[in-house]
């Protein structure tokens, strides 16, 4: 069953340019701003991404000379 969301003291400039952009989709209103609200669940929560993140842990251990390695890799490409 499908609920009912309703948003209250949007301005007026807010409003207008929801409008102007679902019509230039050919949409109404309600089907622009479901979409909008779709796209925005759909994405995981950056809370939950930085905590996965996290529990991963360093990729590499220890002091790495990136520097050293990136210069490495362009001499045995010829292009230092």
């Amino acid at each position: 069953m499908s609920k009912m969301i309703q948003v209250r003291n949007v301005s007026d400039r807010l409003h207008r340019e929801l409008k102007r952009r679902a019509k230039s989709r050919g949409q109404t209103l309600t089907a622009f701003v479901q979409e909008i609200l779709e796209r925005e669940v759909s994405r995981p929560d950056p809370q939950d991404v930085y905590a996965r993140i996290e529990a991963r842990g360093p990729l590499i251990e220890g002091d790495v000379d990136f520097a050293a390695i990136i210069r490495a890799e362009r001499r045995e490409a010829g292009r230092e």
